[in-house]
């Protein structure tokens, strides 16, 4: 099983990036995946999560309104869509699978994990 990000980068406050994480060896159209993501000195925090079966989203609160997640099973690939980027976004984002339909915001609960992608709002 092998996650794949991509799309971060370095942007202005206020502007959009979308990420993207490619899945090959995994069928995940109904666990649990999303994005975490851990700024220099912080504690890694869950960002977004598709869960059960597909059918409900969650987001922090911190991006609520602000990042949409999605996925499309036809090329195994997850969505982040940033927009309105604020400088505290800044951190290494990482794509994140379980085997469980159900959500968890625990990092440890999570059994495969991409290799992450920067993102910069600065």
């Amino acid at each position: 099983v092998q996650l794949v990000e991509s799309g971060g980068g370095s942007v202005q406050p206020g502007g959009s990036l979308r990420l993207s994480c490619g899945a090959s060896g995994y069928t995940y159209s109904s666990n649990c995946m999303g994005w975490f993501r851990q700024a220099p000195g912080k504690e890694r925090e869950g960002v977004a999560f598709v869960y059960f079966g597909g059918s409900r989203t969650y987001y922090a609160g911190s991006v609520k309104g602000r990042f949409t997640i999605s996925k499309d099973n036809a090329k195994n690939t997850l969505y982040l869509q940033m927009n309105s980027l604020k400088p505290e976004d800044t951190a290494m984002y990482y794509c994140a699978a379980r085997f469980l339909w159900g959500l968890s915001l625990r990092p440890e609960e999570y059994n495969y994990w991409g290799q992450g992608t920067q993102v910069t709002v600065s």
